[in-house]
């Protein structure tokens, strides 16, 4: 099969043949239909994340068909639809997984980073930790579902009951927390790179109240924040947008340097805390959300072949919403 791999040189993808994999008792192989281009990829191939297993395939938001399954493995049939998210497998038996936070497990393992993912022809999963996808999305709709959705979706709950929302940086995650938190009736304010018009354009387009850069302030103060940007000067820009009681989320797995900020942008009770990870639990309950209320997912499709490129473009903000893998066809 066709790959593209990480092998440890900072910024760079090397293009592989690769034997088949053979799934394991658990395991599904999947021909990889689609596989969105997540910041988190960037963060891996540019050296910014701890320790990923060496050689490494990329990609965590697969849409995949089951080609053969293991011995063990009955809950998909061949032939059927699915998606693979970043969490791959956990221990089942730790207090994190024990109390329905398995995202917390110490021993989980993540798709892309420890477990190979989707930017290839055919991928392995367990079978366990895939998911059922809404059937009107296409391939390419439904591959940021996996992780710009579910990671949106959590960090969306961790925002609490907030009417007035502020969203720092408006890419892949947040045009889809976007339409999700419209629809819950709130109002959306979306903060971007500094003369990303296109960003704020669409930010318009898909519901926001006010769209601007995040160098500036919204003229009321928020109820919350998400921070999708991986730039520690937006906490205390949030910090100071939102009202007492207000909290501020960091949903990126990565993060530049927090600056140290006045103990008054703190004080009344606001809150900074993150996201990690996500959970089955999390998976399944916003593909029937999804399923249920139709989101406007804008995607640009790039051969497997420029997956290079397409990190290029996210790294320079060339983006508008998301990048998604073509990886195969019928």
């Amino acid at each position: 099969m066709h790959a593209m791999v990480y092998e440890g040189e900072p910024g760079r993808l090397q293009a592989r043949e690769l034997p088949l994999p053979r799934p394991g008792p658990r395991q599904l192989r999947l021909r990889v239909r689609a596989c969105g281009v997540c910041r988190t990829d960037l963060h891996l191939v540019d050296g910014e994340l701890p320790d990923p297993r060496l050689p490494v395939i990329p990609g965590h938001e697969i849409v995949g068909i089951v080609e053969t399954r293991g011995r063990l493995a009955t809950r998909f049939a061949i032939g059927e639809r699915v998606g693979v998210p970043w969490l791959g497998m956990s221990c089942g038996r730790c207090r994190y997984c024990s109390s329905g936070r398995e995202n917390l497990c110490a021993r989980a393992r993540f798709t892309g980073y420890q477990i190979d993912g989707g930017y290839a022809q055919y991928a392995l999963a367990d079978e366990r930790y895939c998911l059922a996808l809404p059937p009107a999305y296409t391939d390419v709709e439904a591959a940021p579902l996996l992780c710009a959705g579910l990671i949106g979706y959590r960090a969306l709950k961790a925002a609490g009951d907030a009417r007035r929302l502020g969203l720092y940086g408006f890419g892949a995650a947040a045009h889809l927390v976007a339409q999700l938190a419209r629809h819950q009736g709130r109002e959306v304010y979306a903060f971007t790179r500094v003369g990303d018009v296109a960003a704020q354009q669409l930010a318009r387009r898909l519901g926001a109240r006010w769209a601007a850069s995040s160098d500036q302030a919204p003229a009321q103060p928020l109820d919350a924040a998400i921070i999708f940007a991986p730039v520690g000067s937006l906490v205390p820009a949030a910090l100071r947008a939102i009202a007492p009681g207000g909290t501020v989320v960091c949903a990126g797995i990565h993060m530049s340097e927090i600056p140290a900020f006045p103990y008054a942008i703190l004080w009344g009770e606001r809150t900074v805390r993150s996201v990690a990870n996500l959970t089955r639990a999390d998976g399944e309950e916003f593909m029937r959300i999804a399923g249920d209320f139709r989101l406007d997912t804008q995607v640009t499709e790039v051969a497997l072949a420029d997956a290079q490129r397409a990190l290029d473009d996210l790294r320079a903000g060339r983006l508008v919403g998301a990048a998604v893998l073509r990886c195969a066809r019928d």
